[in-house]
């Protein structure tokens, strides 16, 4: 294997230039106050956690987690998301906490990714979790959480759509029973959004014509909250009726926050982790063709740290976001000022650098060793910041045979 060059780095990593950063913290800022105001308190965990606890509980693919050893030879992996690491905390540090427990973060993540398939190796995601609560209003409050995120965050156009994975669970369990390959090739399919092969795949099933009917019927079970009782009349099975059930009651709760005419039901959606256990739901940017956030229920997965608690949650897809978002549309470019100055005036240039920088300005100072640089100065007072492409909106000079330009 050759030596990689010194400017290379890993696939599927990337360096933030300074106006990504800006667009970065932007959205982690908005976000994260947002959710403050929500009554969420952030969170920060380790990146590295025991492959033992937080690797087995994540719900990534064992062969998508970065794995490593410790000195002492113990597997730990890098957090592949950041529901498992608050659920290790929630049942041991915050297990005398009262439930509910509202907690927020803002974290990068790793996910091990083929070379060739263009997905990110390490991403950011800003999320919450509200743990303690079963109920549908709980389920309401984070979509509603998401979206009012979104539009702090500067996503002007985005659709929210909305699923149970029990529905889709005792659908299929009650036409395809004990055929547990069958159902997993179905619901791969439809995370794919690929409809093609799912009606392909129905087609060639060994069961009746009105079940293979059924079940393409899923994919038409997309729009308002009319959709919950078309899905009643497909299937006859208790789990089902439930999980249609809580639909209706949080779409009444989405109504109460004013937030439904932004969300949409999509009973053909599967969740692509595997401890969602109730709603799932995702966030569609009108510009993007990946989700932008998405969240869902996970009832079970408290349990396996010995606090057994419902608990739903959201992460907003933080690095996708910042690529969609413009940043003259999120924070209007502020034009640094440049003092410069000699020697001779180098306090007072200093003392009004401060005095700019306390009001909020932007500041750059450099000392002018050459009169040669200060004639550059007179030449082209609007001189260019290389590293970002934008102008010094003002340019004062402090030097001992120059105080006009003060």
């Amino acid at each position: 294997m050759t030596k990689p060059k010194m400017f290379e780095k890993p696939s599927g990593v990337r360096d933030y230039l300074p106006d990504a950063v800006t667009k970065l913290r932007y959205i982690e800022r908005q976000s994260l106050q947002c959710m403050s105001r929500w009554g969420y308190e952030q969170i920060v965990t380790p990146s590295m956690e025991f492959y033992d606890t937080v690797g087995t509980a994540s719900a990534t693919l064992d062969h998508k987690l970065f794995k490593l050893l410790n000195q002492r030879g113990t597997a730990m992996v890098l957090r592949s998301d950041m529901t498992a690491p608050i659920a290790r905390v929630a049942a041991s540090l915050m297990q005398d906490v009262p439930l509910p427990i509202r907690l927020s973060y803002h974290a990068n993540v790793f996910r091990s990714m083929e070379e060739d398939s263009g997905r990110e190796a390490e991403f950011y995601q800003t999320g919450a979790e509200l743990i303690g609560d079963a109920s549908p209003e709980a389920d309401a409050e984070v979509i509603a959480l998401s979206i009012s995120c979104l539009k702090d965050s500067g996503v002007k156009q985005f659709k929210v759509a909305i699923g149970h994975h029990g529905f889709l669970h005792g659908l299929l369990g009650q036409f395809l029973p004990q055929q547990d390959d069958l159902q997993q090739q179905l619901k791969q399919y439809l995370v794919m959004r690929d409809v093609v092969g799912y009606r392909e795949l129905v087609q060639t099933l060994p069961i009746e014509e009105w079940k293979k009917e059924r079940l393409n019927q899923i994919l038409r079970l997309r729009g308002g909250i009319a959709v919950v009782e078309e899905a009643r009349q497909i299937v006859r099975e208790d789990t089902v009726f439930a999980s249609l059930n809580h639909l209706e009651q949080l779409w009444e709760v989405l109504e109460a926050y004013g937030v439904a005419e932004m969300c949409m039901l999509d009973l053909s959606m599967v969740g692509d982790f595997s401890y969602y256990t109730g709603t799932i739901f995702e966030g569609y940017a009108a510009d993007q063709g990946f989700p932008v956030m998405s969240g869902g229920r996970y009832d079970n997965l408290l349990t396996q740290f010995g606090r057994p608690a419902p608990a739903t949650g959201f992460a907003l897809k933080t690095t996708r976001l910042m690529d969609a978002l413009k940043r003259n549309e999120i924070d209007p470019v502020r034009l640094p000022i440049l003092i410069q100055y000699d020697e001779m005036r180098r306090a007072e240039a200093f003392q009004e650098a401060m005095r700019r920088r306390e009001q909020g300005d932007r500041v750059v100072t450099r000392r002018v060793q050459e009169e040669s640089q200060l004639e550059e100065v007179k030449r082209k007072p609007d001189h260019s910041l290389c590293w970002r492409g934008n102008r010094y909106e003002e340019v004062l000079t402090f030097v001992r045979f120059m105080k006009e330009h003060v």
